[in-house]
């Protein structure tokens, strides 16, 4: 059986995938308050430019 990605407890179907409505919006809170991001690396510019396509072949 699933289990709701806050507290562990069982899944209730019309809450999906969490258990109730309160940690469904607990989890809305911390998208709000981005808490969930992406981790980002610094990119060297030299790594930068040469990610990027040419652009002297442009018209």
């Amino acid at each position: 059986m699933a289990k709701c990605p806050n507290c562990g407890k069982p899944v209730v179907v019309e809450f999906r995938p969490f258990c109730s409505a309160r940690c469904k919006q607990v989890d809305l809170n911390r998208w709000f308050s981005e808490s969930y991001r992406v981790p980002v690396g610094n990119v060297d510019e030299d790594e930068d430019e040469a990610a990027r396509p040419d652009r002297s072949e442009e018209p």
